[in-house]
């Protein structure tokens, strides 16, 4: 009896299993993954809430639902399952679209964004994991062409009471009012805080680091992709102005203002936009910074994240195509 049991347990132990891949599973999923980004979000949504009050709610609103009926019907027209309605990636789409919307767009373009966004920035390509660019600005880079006025135009918070039709936000005052020879450069506290015109869910860096904070403590987001944006810019930035500070800002404004702290540390680090190997990351993740940096400091226009990621989305699947590691025993093919 006991030598039939040590045979079935060595039989046990020498077995092999065989099974597709992947071999390696990890704990977190789509939806997790998804649903922790929305949370990180929300001190975003607040403050949005704080300073524009209905305004952005209403766009959150219109733009996280157009987001999701475009992916059902997208779905349903490419006869897939409307299961992945909701793993939270149309619904984030949706969100991080309408945080990067001025506060004064009117609801129907927001819906036209959010669909452009879903339809041709993610479904188009074979949908979630298959898109070369991100979505949510796949359609703001949309709503900037198609109608530049109202995206460029911007009401202040509701905190500064101030009675005027058009404000400013803190780039457009440097880049176009000469803020700097006048003195009228946005304080760093406002700017960290929010209580500034921009779009409703850039304005307040404190916010977006509690929820970027929290992404990284539960290692939802590469920590270098952030890093390496921030440190490129701060380091392009600090050499012109110490060349000049008459003429350009500080590094630390730059990092504050606009849509720099969103950009680097939840669009910038999407997991199907971004590069998966170390190398690929950093040259990645500096090219952002850099461009940033030149559009801002030599470009027509008073920001640049926008463009910045979408320029390096183009280069990931090379990066990961060459910089990837080689397999021990692999050889380079002859040229």
């Amino acid at each position: 009896m006991k030598d039939d049991l040590k045979d079935k347990a060595k039989s046990r132990e020498l077995s092999l299993i065989i099974e597709s891949s992947p071999h390696i599973r990890d704990k977190d999923t789509t939806p997790k993954i998804m649903y922790r980004v929305i949370i990180s979000l929300m001190p975003a949504v607040a403050t949005s809430f704080y300073f524009f009050r209905w305004r952005a709610i209403l766009l959150i609103l219109i733009s996280t639902a157009s987001a999701m009926i475009t992916e059902v019907l997208c779905l349903m027209a490419r006869r897939r399952t409307l299961k992945t309605v909701l793993d939270g990636s149309a619904a984030i789409t949706g969100l991080l679209l309408a945080l990067t919307l001025p506060p004064s767009l009117p609801p129907a373009m927001a819906a036209i964004g959010a669909s452009v966004a879903i339809s041709l920035g993610k479904q188009v390509y074979g949908g979630l994991g298959h898109n070369i660019f991100n979505p949510a600005l796949v359609g703001r880079a949309f709503l900037q062409a198609a109608f530049p006025v109202a995206m460029t135009t911007w009401i202040p918070p509701v905190t500064l009471k101030v009675d005027v039709a058009t404000y400013a936000t803190p780039l457009g005052n440097l880049k176009f009012q000469n803020a700097i020879a006048l003195g009228t450069l946005t304080p760093l506290k406002d700017l960290f805080w929010g209580n500034v015109g921009g779009c409703i869910g850039e304005t307040s860096a404190a916010a977006l680091l509690i929820g970027a904070i929290y992404l990284i403590l539960k290692k939802t987001i590469d920590w270098r992709i952030p890093a390496g944006i921030i440190l490129s810019l701060s380091a392009f930035t600090t050499v012109f102005w110490l060349i000049n500070p008459d003429r350009y800002a500080p590094p630390l404004f730059h990092l504050f203002a606009g849509g720099l702290i969103i950009g680097a540390f939840f669009m910038a680090t999407d997991m199907v936009t971004s590069p998966i190997t170390r190398a690929g990351i950093w040259l990645y993740a500096c090219g952002i910074g850099l461009i940033i940096g030149v559009i801002r400091l030599f470009g027509g226009l008073p920001e640049g994240v926008m463009y910045s990621i979408l320029l390096m989305n183009t280069f990931v699947p090379l990066f990961n195509h060459y910089l990837r590691p080689r397999i021990l025993g692999e050889r380079r093919p002859k040229k």
